[in-house]
């Protein structure tokens, strides 16, 4: 017996050793960790438990059976990150490049199998080179099952997908599916097709990191909504997202203890929205006064800037908030912003998380471009979304709130469960200049004092409609609030509607304007 355990010992020594020093110190050369530095990095220490370790692959064509090894160039297995039971991952690309093949999927399977089945969390360490060319249809094969348990068990367990090498090919759709992309900046990269083959083809010349770098992805492309510079930043901001997410769509976000002292009001909020509309103001200050102290944790943070998406604490509980940010391009809703805002708040619907939004739009952004684009299906997808949510929705209007952008910014007739505004909230069809030069354009232009006259309407048109008592007398607002006391307000109504139940009609689902 005691031979067989050295056996075993030895055998499972080797598995784990992997490539051995040689490939570590490849992986450095390149600035990249191992994939099992990776993991030690992810994991609480002495808790991760790997499975199938001695898988090989089963391929035998073109060499491949001189490169079976234990493994076969992916861990996988569960652990605690932060004392909660997670799943996870991870790509070797000191053999074969990472490549996948028929085993290597099923190894990746196995364990997504296992987080849907006991309700944990799925993180991927993404480092491959694609598709293993040697297994032809079987590693296709295995892409194609991974897509499909990504697509199955999205919406039940949170999955997290961190890119830290090449990711090309058929290899993106997997991240793609899951709900948050993580890169790293310089080593991480993703493309459908490779530098070599676009040149050939459309005879563009372009850098890897130009095509699918981490800032194309975080800023142009919007595919990823992280960038780290070292993969220890990225695998520490990873665990920062999962603290305010819960393990799967049953259970509950954790919350926690605030001090005493930021129960206080912050009468600085009484002086942050400028006295002019057209003026630009940071919302984040805003939301950081309101929000817990140092809890705002902004998604999708370079990508379409003029809407704000993030998560934060709100008395200890986690919430998502929208955001419109004047800062940039007024805060007007446009393609990316509508996608981004969609797509986020269908996630935190997914999983329970109460979305608060606070609202200052003038509208959706005009143009050629915009139309020819698809503005109209791509802004429906926000009002979908907020439509569809049934978690608790507040939203908070700060300043404007024109138009069509006004319905679709979480109003009541979407479903909000309260809709508050400060008093110098603009609730209209549009601005008062642009309504003035409408609906008075023949006595302005017959005018003999046409600048006195336009003073006049303006001043009508702002105390007749542009404000937020009209829409208040409709009931469309619940309450106007002083600034300072938003904090105390939103924590109020979060507590009394934590418990809502809002069940959509019997179907099998509804059909988004993608």
């Amino acid at each position: 017996m005691n031979e067989k355990i050295k056996e075993f010992l030895d055998k499972k020594k080797k598995a784990v050793d992997g490539s051995g020093e040689v490939g570590r110190n490849k992986q450095h050369a390149k600035g990249k960790l191992t994939a099992r530095e990776r993991i030690g990095l992810l994991f609480d220490d002495d808790t991760f438990v790997e499975t199938n370790l001695f898988v090989e692959t089963n391929a035998t064509s073109f060499g491949m059976e001189n490169k079976r090894t234990s493994g076969d160039g992916v861990i996988t297995g569960y652990g605690m990150v932060d004392g909660r039971p997670v799943c996870a991952m991870a790509q070797d690309f000191t053999f074969m490049g990472g490549a996948l093949g028929e085993m290597n999927a099923q190894k990746i399977v196995n364990v997504m199998q296992m987080a849907y089945k006991t309700g944990m969390p799925f993180i991927t360490l993404n480092d491959s080179g694609g598709a293993r060319i040697q297994e032809g249809v079987n590693s296709l094969k295995g892409y194609g099952d991974i897509f499909y348990l990504n697509t199955r068990v999205s919406g039940v367990i949170p999955q997290i997908s961190a890119i830290m090498g090449p990711c090309a090919g058929g290899a993106v759709y997997s991240p793609a599916i899951t709900d948050f992309i993580f890169m790293v900046e310089k080593t991480s990269n993703m493309c459908i097709t490779g530098t070599k083959v676009i040149k050939a083809v459309t005879g563009e010349d372009v850098s890897i990191e130009q095509l699918g770098g981490a800032s194309v992805h975080n800023s142009v492309s919007g595919v990823a909504h992280f960038k780290s510079p070292t993969e220890k930043d990225c695998i520490n901001q990873i665990k920062l997202l999962l603290s305010y997410l819960p393990s799967n769509n049953k259970a509950k976000c954790i919350k926690k203890e605030v001090p005493n002292w930021q129960l206080q009001k912050d009468k600085r909020l009484n002086d942050i929205v400028p006295d002019t509309n057209n003026k630009p103001y940071n919302m984040l200050e805003i939301i950081d006064r309101v929000m817990d102290k140092r809890s705002v944790f902004q998604v999708h943070k370079g990508y379409a800037p003029n809407i704000i998406t993030a998560f934060a604490r709100l008395d200890g509980s986690p919430i998502g908030i929208i955001a419109n940010q004047p800062k940039h391009m007024a805060g007007c809703l446009e393609i990316n912003a509508s996608d981004k805002g969609a797509r986020f708040v269908r996630f935190c619907d997914c999983f329970n998380i109460p979305v608060i939004t606070f609202t200052d739009v003038p509208g959706y952004l005009p143009g050629v471009s915009q139309e020819h684009g698809g503005i109209i299906r791509h802004g429906a997808k926000l009002l979908y979304a907020f439509a569809e949510a049934t978690v608790p929705k507040i939203n908070v209007i700060t300043r404007k709130s024109y138009g069509g952008a006004y319905v679709s910014m979480n109003s009541m007739h979407l479903g909000a469960d309260f809709v508050f505004a400060w008093p110098s909230a603009e609730v209209a069809v549009m601005g008062a200049e642009g309504a003035v030069d409408l609906l008075f354009f023949k006595e302005l232009k017959n005018s003999d004092n046409p600048q006195e006259l336009r003073k006049e309407k303006l001043e009508q048109y702002r105390s007749e409609l542009c404000n937020p008592y009209e829409a208040a007398k409709h009931g469309f607002i619940t309450d106007i609030i002083i600034p300072e006391d938003t904090r105390e307000t939103l924590i109020t109504a979060l507590d009394m509607i934590k418990d809502k139940e809002d069940v959509l009609p019997d179907k099998k689902h509804g059909n988004i304007p993608l």
